[in-house]
C-alpha cells in the first residue's frame, strides 16, 4: 500500500475515532459515581469503551477508504478482479479479537474478586424485601428495622438479601451494583460508600402491580453521625417508654408514607388515617388493641371501606421483632385516642 492510502487511512481513523470518543466523553451516560465498587465497575466500563472505540475506528477506516478509493467507474460494468483471501489478514483478525476479549474476562474477574472480597470491619445489614417495601436491619443495633438504607462513608457493608414473596431486584445506580432477591435464597452484595448523599433504592426487577412504587433511598452519612443515628435509634427502640419506642418504629418502618397519624406529623393517604383507628375497630366489631395488632400482621383480616386488598405487605408480623411490634401497638392506641 502506498504512502498516501496509508496516511488518507490513519486521517479516517483519527477522525472516526475522535468522533467516538467525543460521543462517549460529551454525554453522562451515567449518575455520578458514590462507592468504591462503583469506582471499579466504570473502570470496566471504560476499559469496554475504549477498545470499541478503536475497533470502530479502524473499521470506519477501511469503510470509509474502500468507499472511495476502490469505487467503479459510472460505465465500468465488468467483475472485479478475483481475491483468494489473505492467510495474514485471516490470523490477525482472529487472534487481534480473541486477545480483546481475553483482556476483558481478565479485567472483569479482578475487579468481580475485589468487590466481593469483604473487610475485617464491615458492617452488616439485613434487607428484607416484599411487596411493595424495603426493609433494613441492623443485628448489632438492638434488630433496629428502617425504611431507609443508612450508611457509614468509607466503610464497607455487607448487604444480605431475602425475599418474603417474589423476586425482586436491589438497584442503587450511584452504587452500580445490581442484586436478584430470590425467594428461599440469602444473597449477597458489599458496598463501600464514598460520598455523603443521599441516593434511590430501586426495585430493579417487575414484581407486580406496585412495582413502580417500590422505592426507598440509602443515606450515606459521615462515621461520627452514623454512630450517633444508629445509636440514637437503637436507643429509642428499646425504650422502656412505649410512647418512644412506638414512635421510633413507625417512623423506622416507613408507615408514615401510606398513613396519616397526627402524632407522627404523617400525612400519608395511601392507607386508612391511624387517627380514627377507635371507629375503625367499632365498625369491624373487635377490641381496639387486638383491631391494632391483627391490621399489623394481617391487614387483608378487615380492609377499611373503600381501600383495596394487599396493599399492605402482610408479612411487618415476620420482619418487626415482637418487642417492637408491641411498642408501635401501644403507641397508635395511645395516639389515636
Amino acid at each position: 500500500m502506498r504512502r498516501g492510502s496509508i496516511a488518507s487511512l490513519l486521517g479516517i481513523g483519527v477522525v472516526a475515532g475522535g468522533v467516538a470518543a467525543a460521543v462517549a466523553l460529551a454525554i453522562p451516560w451515567m449518575p455520578i459515581s458514590a462507592s468504591k465498587e462503583a469506582g471499579r465497575i466504570d473502570f470496566v466500563f471504560w476499559f469496554v469503551v475504549t477498545i470499541c472505540i478503536v475497533i470502530f475506528a479502524v473499521v470506519a477506516a477501511a469503510i470509509l477508504y474502500s468507499v472511495v478509493r476502490f469505487r467503479a467507474a459510472p460505465d465500468d460494468d465488468s467483475d472485479g478482479p478475483p481475491i483468494h483471501g489473505h492467510t495474514g489478514l485471516e490470523i490477525a483478525w482472529t487472534l487481534i479479537p480473541t486477545v480483546l476479549v481475553t483482556a476483558i474476562g481478565i479485567v472483569s474477574a479482578i475487579v468481580l474478586s475485589r468487590d466481593d472480597a469483604i473487610a475485617k470491619n464491615a458492617l452488616h445489614i439485613q434487607v428484607i424485601a416484599q411487596q411493595f417495601t424495603w426493609t433494613f436491619k441492623y443485628p448489632d443495633a438492638h434488630g433496629l428495622t428502617s425504611a431507609t438504607l443508612v450508611l457509614p462513608n468509607g466503610r464497607e457493608a455487607v448487604l444480605d438479601f431475602q425475599s418474603r414473596d417474589v423476586i425482586h431486584a436491589f438497584f442503587v445506580p450511584e452504587f452500580r451494583e445490581n442484586m436478584d432477591v430470590v425467594p428461599g435464597l440469602t444473597t449477597t452484595i458489599n458496598v463501600t460508600p464514598t460520598r455523603v448523599g443521599t441516593y434511590p433504592v430501586i426495585c430493579n426487577e417487575l414484581c407486580g402491580l406496585g412495582h413502580a412504587t417500590m422505592r426507598s433511598t440509602a443515606q450515606v452519612m459521615t462515621p461520627t453521625a452514623f454512630d450517633k443515628w444508629l445509636k440514637g435509634q437503637s436507643k429509642a427502640v428499646a425504650s422502656p417508654n412505649p410512647a418512644t419506642a412506638g414512635a421510633a418504629v413507625f417512623k423506622n418502618n416507613g408507615c408514615a408514607a401510606c398513613h396519616t397519624l397526627a402524632a407522627a406529623s404523617a400525612t400519608g393517604k395511601v392507607g386508612p388515617d391511624l387517627d380514627k383507628l377507635p371507629a375503625e375497630a367499632q365498625q369491624a366489631k373487635q377490641p381496639l388493641a387486638a383491631f391494632v395488632r391483627t391490621s399489623i400482621t394481617d391487614p387483608n383480616a378487615y380492609v377499611a371501606p373503600g381501600y383495596p386488598k394487599n396493599v399492605m405487605p402482610a408479612t411487618f408480623g415476620k420482619a418487626i421483632p415482637t418487642h417492637q411490634l408491641d411498642a408501635l401497638v401501644s403507641y397508635l392506641i395511645n395516639s389515636s385516642k
